[in-house]
């Protein structure tokens, strides 16, 4: 293993502190928004437009990338996001907040973008499958430990602000520094959403609900944890707990999915995530162990529901369609968490701060009920010709982008010529 991750330490030291600044940065903005009044539709509307950046982003991205180079791009977009979030700790103000949010999702697609394409030119075929690994457990221990930053400092002063723009400018550093050579430049996803959703309704239908359940609360839980009684430190442990139990079920549920019918698996899953959210909306816990429970059992089903769902789309697509198929499934996921928290912030001001998850519940009873229709009405793929099931990143921590999509081993089977989907929906 260290043979393999040598070449690409200091890249990937320097994702760390990238992802420990984006951890910090996306709890402190609803907790100060919380302590200074803000609405529960402006809160909403910070995740939103963040998203929103972000998927413009992942097509706009490739195009500076193109024009200006690798490193110039990425000390670019790094900048552009460390001027934000120093703004955002100098200028508080809502609109202005939104405005900056949607930059720095915009350029947050851009530096990990690059970073995945230069971990994806390093990394050989013995080695690509630890360096994925390793990149995944980045990504979630840089989120969390950012998250674990709040409580020890003070959200009322912008001094946690200048700790992520610090953390991102040490995240500039191994990458300017580096002497290696730039990797080939980015690919534009290819994308068939007719196409995808004739392969796999439910991952189409399943995936754009789990965005919409996902990104409601990854937006509001801490608006819900701080409006529930909740000081910062409960509600960092809270959020963090969330993405530990969604990281640790995948295993399981991963291990369950590849030796029965995916869609069951979905279904119960959801059915799971959608009682512990009615459980949560209906019993309006105020004690901190409750609430930490009942939403540690949410994000254990709810957050391994995507790449099973991006597994069982793949089991009935070519192997070389991977990127195209998996590319359609995360723009689809970033629509939803556009739409999550448009839509939880009202649910949360008319119905009080749990009612998010009854938002997160409605969500999730549509996957259980659209996945046991479609597994009557058409035959799982048989185990011995299944894609192998393959975790992901939480979706409580930012956005995937195409790029991670290369640099995952089952991409490999990727041609780049143009190939017909393997199966149809009858």
């Amino acid at each position: 293993m260290r043979r393999n991750l040598l070449p690409v330490f200091a890249l990937l030291f320097g994702t760390l502190f990238l992802f420990l600044g984006n951890g910090l940065q996306g709890l402190l903005l609803p907790v100060r928004g919380s302590a200074e009044g803000y609405s529960n539709e402006v809160l909403g509307l910070l995740g939103t437009t963040w998203a929103s950046g972000f998927v413009i982003g992942c097509f706009v991205a490739p195009n500076v990338v193109r024009r200006i180079g690798h490193v110039r791009a990425f000390s670019g977009f790094l900048s552009l996001i460390c001027l934000n979030v120093l703004l955002t700790g100098l200028l508080v103000d809502q609109n202005t907040w939104l405005v900056l949010r949607a930059f720095t999702g915009f350029s947050t697609a851009g530096t990990s973008m690059i970073i995945e394409s230069w971990l994806n030119e390093r990394a050989t075929t013995e080695s690509r499958g630890t360096i994925f690994s390793f990149y995944i457990s980045i990504t979630l221990f840089g989120v969390v430990g950012g998250q674990l930053m709040v409580p020890f400092g003070d959200v009322s002063t912008p001094a946690l602000f200048m700790v992520c723009g610090i953390l991102y400018c040490v995240a500039a550093l191994p990458t300017t520094l580096s002497k290696a050579a730039s990797p080939q430049p980015l690919k534009r996803a290819r994308l068939d959403l007719p196409g995808l959703f004739r392969t796999s309704p439910i991952a189409c239908v399943g995936i754009l609900l789990i965005g919409i359940a996902n990104g409601a609360y990854g937006t509001l839980g801490a608006v819900f944890g701080t409006r529930a009684g909740l000081d910062n430190g409960a509600v960092a442990a809270m959020v963090s707990i969330t993405i530990f139990a969604g990281a640790i079920m995948q295993f399981p549920a991963g291990r369950l999915s590849d030796n029965m019918d995916r869609r069951y698996v979905l279904a119960g899953l959801s059915a799971a995530a959608a009682l512990a959210g009615l459980a949560i909306a209906v019993i309006r816990p105020t004690d901190v162990y409750g609430i930490v429970v009942l939403v540690a059992i949410y994000g254990a089903a709810a957050n391994a529901l995507y790449p099973i769902a991006v597994a069982h789309a793949n089991d009935f697509a070519a192997p070389e369609d991977f990127v195209k198929v998996s590319g359609g499934l995360l723009l689809l996921f970033g629509i939803g968490t556009i739409i999550g928290p448009t839509l939880g912030g009202p649910v949360m001001s008319w119905a009080g701060p749990h009612a998010l998850f009854a938002v997160t519940a409605g969500a999730h009873i549509l996957v259980t009920a659209y996945a046991i229709v479609r597994s009557r009405q058409r035959a799982a793929v048989p185990s011995g010709d299944r894609e192998a099931y393959t975790t992901a990143p939480t979706s409580t921590a930012p956005l995937a982008t195409p790029e991670s999509l290369s640099l995952d081993p089952r991409a490999q089977a990727e041609t780049g010529a143009d190939s017909t989907l393997k199966k149809e929906a009858p």
